[in-house]
């Protein structure tokens, strides 16, 4: 009788301890999350033709030339996607981080961006500089590192092309699925 007891006291143990487990995991589920899992097998990539990643980028995408924006590919796209966003900024700006083009609502069928080109019926937003267009990079000094940021989005974006960089990233939020980035350098010659 002692043994039965003994089992039905240690089962009733675990179960309370296997209880406090699930909700201790429970509540930390409901902690509002930066963006949904990754669903894609594949990971997205975003690269380019006129530079390699961690590379210097060329004259021809700065104010010291054209300033136009650089070409792109998109690599393996979530099937998912309804939307694409794209991010151009540079985190060694001295004010903080300076946006360079924001761009969503681009079609998830969009594989190729060409140089100074916007996609069709995509929407731009408010650069650092308050413009709604591609600003060439343009480092004060020092070697400056652009981040091209490509989104995969479940929903295409309601927001207006007078949002900033801050407003972009709340409104996708609890939208992204997939993400790549592109990282290229430049310094401003002598």
């Amino acid at each position: 009788m002692k043994k039965i007891l003994f089992i039905i006291v240690g089962v009733l143990f675990l179960t309370a301890v296997v209880f406090l487990v699930l909700k201790i995991q429970n509540k930390n589920l409901n902690v509002p999350v930066a963006s949904k899992p990754i669903i894609s097998i594949q990971p997205m990539k975003i690269q380019s033709s006129a530079f390699e990643n961690n590379q210097n980028i060329p004259a021809k995408y700065t104010c010291d030339a054209e300033g136009v924006n650089p070409p792109l590919e998109f690599l393996d796209v979530p099937k998912e996607a309804k939307s694409l966003a794209l991010v151009v900024d540079d985190p060694d700006a001295s004010s903080g981080t300076w946006t360079h083009w924001l761009v969503w609502n681009i079609s998830p069928e969009t594989n190729k961006l060409s140089e100074n080109s916007v996609p069709d019926k995509s929407l731009q937003g408010q650069t650092s500089s308050g413009q709604n267009v591609y600003g060439g990079l343009c480092p004060p000094s020092g070697t400056h590192h652009y981040f091209f940021k490509l989104f995969a989005l479940d929903a295409k974006l309601s927001i207006s092309s007078f949002s900033t960089s801050a407003d972009l990233e709340k409104a996708m939020q609890t939208h992204i699925i997939s993400h790549a980035e592109l990282v290229g350098l430049y310094s401003r010659g002598k």
